[in-house]
């Protein structure tokens, strides 16, 4: 009998332990829920708020100047076609815009984003040709920089601004003499003559040389013909003008590479005649920055224990 008693004793406080257990896991679970719920209503209010703060700017300011800011490297993962073609419809779809001014900061960089503003720059202007774009350029304007400025009505600059650089480079490193020495040997096997073009662990291949050379100079042409197609007759050609070489801003406006001094203040005040500015620049909104850190949140609340402990920042 003790042995059935003490059984059954131990059956009822499993039992009593699981229901426990159970009615703890209920009770998270709706807890769980319940501030998920609260926090997406949160979210939703603050997305509207957002929303109303993203465009307001705009919505208060009646005529205005458009600004956008084009700053380093010009790629694909950095200052971008599609951001920056994106902002400029908006700038120049938007009735109260007098005037847009694309602010250039940029060494240069993928001469196919360049060429992608460049054009889209154009197709605008024609689109809207009371809306005239101006380039005002911060310490540096070259290369793709350039080739972007080259679309523009004018381009102003500091008397220090570094502007030109009209040319085109493919660079990268050779690496046969240091495996020479430490006795490396390079096993490269292709289908196709051509398909290791320029291998860094190859030797120099005299013809592949001469073929990038070829093509290089195909690119430098289309830039040359972008920069006499935006200025025109203001450009002073020289022998020098499309070597690469980079000047001056001063000196910039004497070779007719830009047309005068400015910065997006005067510009706008004195040349577009809107003081006020908008800037159209390709940022990261509100709404989008709330989005993540409500992720973030939600994911603590949902699995605590997954987020606990070091983590790196």
């Amino acid at each position: 009998m003790s042995d059935a008693a003490s059984n059954w004793e131990r059956e009822v406080l499993e039992k009593l332990a699981l229901a426990a257990v159970q009615e703890q896991r209920r009770a998270r679970q709706w807890s769980i829920f319940f501030k998920a719920l609260g926090f997406l209503y949160l979210f939703i209010v603050l997305f509207l708020i957002a929303g109303w703060f993203d465009h307001g700017e705009v919505a208060k300011v009646g005529k205005h100047t458009a600004l956008i800011n084009l700053k380093g490297e010009i790629a694909a993962d950095k200052a971008n076609a599609d951001d920056i073609i994106g902002s400029l419809k908006d700038a120049f779809d938007d009735k109260k815009t007098q005037g847009v001014i694309l602010r250039i900061n940029s060494p240069g960089g993928s001469p196919v984003q360049a060429g992608q503003i460049y054009d889209e720059i154009r197709r605008l202007r024609a689109q809207h040709p009371k809306t005239p774009l101006y380039v005002v350029v911060d310490d540096i304007c070259a290369s793709g920089g350039y080739y972007v400025a080259a679309a523009a009505d004018k381009i102003f600059v500091d008397k220090a601004s570094i502007v030109g650089s009209i040319g085109v480079l493919m660079d990268g490193f050779g690496f046969t003499g240091a495996m020479d020495k430490v006795g490396v040997e390079r096993r490269l096997i292709t289908a196709g003559e051509n398909k290791g073009f320029l291998d860094p662990f190859s030797p120099l291949d005299r013809k592949q040389v001469d073929y990038a050379k070829q093509m290089l100079e195909e690119i430098h042409q289309q830039f040359i013909r972008v920069v006499r197609q935006g200025r025109g007759a203001r450009l002073k050609e020289s022998p020098e003008i499309f070597s690469g070489l980079v000047w001056s801003g001063e000196r910039s406006i004497q070779l007719g590479l830009a047309d005068g001094f400015g910065t997006v203040e005067s510009v706008a005040r004195d040349v577009i005649k809107a003081e006020d500015i908008v800037d159209f620049t390709p940022q990261q909104s509100l709404t989008d920055r709330l989005a993540g850190r409500l992720g973030v949140v939600l994911a603590n609340i949902l699995d605590p224990a997954a987020h606990s402990g070091a983590r790196l920042r």
